[in-house]
């Protein structure tokens, strides 16, 4: 690295992660030599295979698991464990269903950390300022049964994003929600994100996905996962201008880039369903 680059927000050297069963006592190895550099203000999404250990490198981030060797650093500090300065959003939204919007929204202000240097003005604004960011004014009131699985997981990014992390980690957040859902809040994660924004302006963005597509419109790269165990095959840039919602797709290199991607994880996707992966290969007629 040049004594002039920046120095990483996120550092991953040689990070090893071992899981033994209880019963068995056989250790099998999830994650090898992982190393990887995420500087402040990147959106850095990671692709692979099921079973690569994309959520298992997520935790570790997290401090919500600890790796069986090498070290995760965030601003030159060994992660030691869970931080407020890191927040986790998961695919399952995690709500309080006996909790209002504005209740699930400000858990994290009203009764831990991040809130502590707030009084309660300041806290309701906090929490009032980022229902408006995510759109959901005037659902301040409702219950989570009473809303969508969009307007759910609204509901969690907003709770994120008030708690003021330094880096968002996103396991999967918009995976179960359906298609048009999907594409509306991918944009509003990207607003959301700050990408008219300067690089320091924004979060450094973290975003498990298994859908290709999703990870070359967030991203500024890709880290592109092999499994058994899961190790770094590849990291491409995403060499895309911003703003994207909305016409990235139509951009003649996003078609080559997803190809790019789905290329690096094809015959290892097919193989983890139980495919043929042959089926993925063009034969010699389609391509003549």
């Amino acid at each position: 690295m040049s004594d002039n680059a920046p120095s990483p927000k996120l550092r991953l050297t040689g990070v090893t992660k071992s899981f033994v069963a209880p019963r068995t006592g056989l250790s099998t190895l999830a994650v090898a030599e992982m190393s990887l550099d995420i500087q402040t203000g990147e959106f850095i999404c990671i692709v692979g295979p099921s079973g690569c250990g994309k959520s298992t490198v997520l935790n570790m981030i997290a401090g919500l698991d600890v790796p069986t060797g090498g070290l995760i650093e965030k601003d030159g500090q060994a992660i030691r464990g869970p931080g407020a300065d890191r927040g986790v959003m998961f695919q399952d939204y995690a709500l309080m269903p006996w909790q209002t919007v504005e209740d699930n929204v400000g858990f994290g202000l009203r009764h831990g950390t991040p809130g502590e240097n707030l009084n309660k003005a300041q806290r309701n604004q906090r929490i009032a300022h980022f229902i408006e960011l995510v759109g959901l004014r005037g659902s301040e009131h409702k219950y989570p049964h009473q809303l969508s699985g969009g307007m759910r997981q609204r509901v969690a990014l907003a709770r994120l994003l008030a708690n003021g992390p330094d880096i968002l980690l996103l396991d999967e957040p918009l995976g179960a929600l359906d298609a048009q859902t999907r594409l509306i809040l991918q944009a509003e994660l990207l607003r959301i994100w700050g990408e008219t924004s300067p690089v320091t302006e924004r979060k450094t963005a973290v975003f498990i996905t298994h859908d290709i597509e999703e990870a070359v419109l967030l991203a500024d790269r890709v880290v592109v996962m092999s499994s058994h165990p899961g190790r770094v095959r590849e990291v491409v840039t995403i060499d895309l201008p911003r703003p994207r919602a909305g016409t990235a797709r139509t951009h003649p290199r996003f078609g080559v880039l997803v190809e790019q991607i789905w290329s690096l994880i094809r015959d290892e996707a097919y193989r983890a369903i139980g495919g043929d992966e042959s089926f993925a290969q063009p034969t010699e007629e389609a391509t003549a």
